[in-house]
This record gives structure tokens, C-alpha cells and sequence, in this order.
């Protein structure tokens, strides 16, 4: 099991790369690591986080692919009809953009922490944009 830490605004979570479950992602984004971004609130989804990553390419196709992520669970859109990114659930998700239902494949599932995700979700709905750096243990 690869585990994984990632840094939210003043948060931090631990997790689990599902590397059997979706390994191209896994190997895609282990790649890019330590992968930093800004994440802000969903507009369409729910209760989670997003990190809109325009045109960029990871070069993987859907595997593990779901438009309900639990809270925890991480999901990278690969792009197509939207632009590619990456939704972290804090609480009831149903994955979607501005020209509807998506679905990404659940990569990471964060495994400590997982009360103060709902906090998370408050400051960036409020306070703006959080800062996101995922890195390797």
C-alpha cells in the first residue's frame, strides 16, 4: 500500500493511493509528485473541493471511475467534455460540471482526519481558494 499525505489550507490528512484498483492514475499522478495546486469549493457537485486543471493531461482513461465519491475518497476527471481535475469529497457528492454528470476514478482514499473535512470544506467555501500539496510518506 503506497500511503500518501496531503495538506489542505492548515489541515493535514493521510491516505492511500488504490493502486490496485486504478494503477494508471496512481502511476500518472505518482509521477507529478509532489503534485501542488489551489483547491476551491464545487460549484455543481456538492460537498467537496475541486482543483480545476484546464487542458492538462495525465494521458489515462477511466478506470475505478464513479460520480459519488464518499467523503474522503479523491477523483480525478481526466478531461473530455469538461477540463480535466481533481475532487476531493467532504461529504454528499454527485460529480458533475456545467454540462452535467461526470465521473472520475477514485484514486486516493484519505484514511485519518476525515472529521476535520467538513471544517475544510467551510473555509474554502468561505474564505477562498486553499492551498493543496499532496506528497509521498
Amino acid at each position: 500500500m503506497t500511503k500518501i499525505t496531503l495538506k489542505a489550507g492548515a489541515f493535514t490528512f493521510h491516505g492511500r493511493l488504490e493502486t490496485q484498483l486504478a494503477p494508471r492514475t496512481c502511476a500518472a499522478f505518482v509521477e507529478r509528485m509532489p503534485f501542488e495546486s489551489r483547491a476551491i469549493h464545487v460549484r455543481w457537485s456538492g460537498e467537496g473541493l475541486w482543483m480545476p486543471l484546464g487542458d492538462f493531461s495525465f494521458g489515462v482513461d477511466y478506470e475505478n471511475h464513479t460520480s459519488y465519491p464518499a467523503p474522503g475518497q479523491i477523483i480525478l476527471y481526466p478531461g473530455g467534455i469538461s477540463e480535466t481535475e481533481i475532487l476531493l469529497a467532504y461529504g454528499s457528492v454527485h460529480f458533475a460540471s456545467k454540462v452535467g454528470q461526470l465521473a472520475g476514478n477514485h484514486f486516493i482514499t484519505l484514511t485519518s482526519n476525515l472529521d476535520k473535512l467538513p471544517e475544510l470544506g467551510r473555509v474554502a467555501l468561505w474564505e477562498g481558494a486553499q492551498k493543496i500539496m499532496f506528497s509521498l510518506d
